[in-house]
């Protein structure tokens, strides 16, 4: 059941985890506390997991706390209340339609992490997925589905039965060109569901605009909890914690109007890609390089890994020999302060009151390396340039996936991009550098290039040099 009354205009979010609740309920927070009370949130999972978490959204009425930390250590607590409706999970997905039918949802937007968009590299549909297969079929009878595509196909055919208007869809995850691939897939998604009049419907009346967003945001520890009531006199069930860092970063193509999130720090803008290929480049991927790094040397946090010197500095190399020259090319200058934006993510990263885990951090390699790391080794190769400190990526990913294979790992890995008998096979072959550098999903048309292959072959050996160093 609802779990307050909606405000006059409603966002409709997919994905009540930590950051959703720990970055956009946050701007909404901070222009209802700055007099404008229009907008609310409504938030559903498309998937029956954390079902304690939102029991506990549900007794409090949305409320939670949020708990910031600065990497000074300076600690803050806010009561977030933007939340007016915690949607009940059914396979069904009926309220969740309902809401987004409603002419009041003006906004429907989505955090399902970068592997649920199920795209290869020329940004088509992956139906050898048995989820998505299964939601397509589930969408050629008229039902809603458990994907991203699945859950907004049938909520968009309910919108336009009931002529609710357009509305903007907008996507929250860590994708480079987040809204166009999103709408590519959805197009797609409807049109194989044989839907042709929504089809039509959804080109003239909704929009996709990329965004860029940004806050590291663990998993809560169970100590949260009581940090919360300690500080604030609330037993808060469903507390969330971030670094005091956040950033937002939107397209200004909006379908049905927006909150007036300018007023509250957000970048409105006529294209986030400067933008996106920092963070993602540089913030992304050097996380994806610490956690590795890190798990490789018997290490459990991500502040642990930025503090040791020989893993900084393959990240500080990372960024500033191969990332920075693409980004900030003869005639294209970014908009980006680039080597300063390099030193903040690295000055965020060693935060250790934030005890970011590595475990959460290394998951899903295989849709990392092709989103994070193969754009900045395509454009170097292209330039003719030496890709020694990019290389260092993948041969940690390697090294770190071998661990996975041996079982080795000191934690489960996550992986939705995975096929593991593919990353198997990687792993057992006879040459599994070649293997690596041979799959197409991983780097679509440069796998198997021998200046790829090359370049990691000798970043492994640095790889190992660390390991060895590492040990007792």
């Amino acid at each position: 059941m609802p779990s307050s009354t909606p405000s006059e205009f409603v966002v409709l979010h997919l994905g009540l985890g930590s950051f959703h609740r720990a970055h956009q309920a946050v701007y909404l927070q901070q222009l209802i506390e700055a007099g404008d009370a229009r907008w609310s949130i409504a938030g559903a999972n498309l998937r029956p997991d954390m079902a304690e978490v939102l029991a506990a959204l549900r007794a409090q009425n949305g409320r939670y706390t949020l708990e910031t930390v600065s990497p000074a250590g300076e600690y803050r607590y806010r009561r977030i209340e933007s939340i007016r409706e915690v949607l009940d999970y059914e396979p069904a997905l009926g309220t969740v339609i309902a809401r987004g039918a409603d002419a009041r949802t003006k906004i429907i937007s989505f955090t399902v992490t970068e592997a649920g968009y199920y795209l290869d590299p020329e940004d088509r549909l992956d139906f050898t997925s048995a989820e998505l297969a299964e939601d397509l079929a589930r969408a050629t009878r008229g039902e809603a589905g458990s994907t991203i595509y699945g859950a907004v196909c049938a909520i968009l055919r309910a919108r336009r039965a009931a002529d609710a208007g357009p509305v903007t869809l907008l996507n929250c995850d860590n994708q480079r060109h987040n809204g166009e691939r999103f709408r590519k897939g959805l197009l797609e998604f409807i049109e194989q569901a044989g839907e042709q009049d929504l089809l039509g419907w959804v080109r003239e009346h909704t929009t996709c605009p990329n965004a860029m967003v940004d806050r590291i945001t663990p998993r809560p520890p169970p100590e949260l909890r009581e940090r919360v009531r300690a500080a604030t006199g609330w037993d808060d069930a469903a507390p969330v914690m971030g670094e005091s860092f956040i950033q937002w970063v939107i397209e200004d193509d909006f379908a049905n109007g927006r909150p007036d999130w300018a007023r509250v720090g957000v970048q409105l803008v006529d294209s986030v890609l400067p933008y996106e290929e920092a963070k993602i480049r540089i913030l992304n991927a050097s996380h994806s390089c610490i956690a590795w790094a890190g798990t490789l040397i018997g290490l459990e946090f991500i502040h642990e890994g930025t503090q040791d010197p020989l893993i900084r500095q393959m990240a500080y190399d990372y960024v500033t020999d191969d990332v920075i020259p693409c980004l900030n090319a003869p005639g294209r200058p970014s908009p980006v302060d680039l080597p300063a934006y390099r030193d903040l993510v690295l000055e965020r990263f060693g935060n250790p009151a934030i005890r970011d885990t590595n475990q959460r951090v290394a998951m899903d390699g295989f849709s990392k390396i092709p989103g994070f790391i193969a754009p900045t080794v395509r454009e170097r190769l292209v330039q003719g340039e030496r890709i020694a400190s990019v290389a260092m990526l993948p041969a940690l990913f390697l090294a770190f996936l071998r661990r996975w294979h041996q079982g080795n790992l000191p934690y489960t890995y996550q992986d939705q991009g995975m096929d593991e008998a593919t990353a198997h096979a990687i792993c057992d072959a006879v040459d599994p550098v070649a293997a690596l550098c041979a799959d197409a999903g991983l780097w679509g048309d440069i796998a198997g290039d021998i200046r790829l292959t090359q370049a990691v072959r000798e970043a492994g050996a640095r790889v190992r040099t660390l390991i060895e160093g590492a040990k007792p």
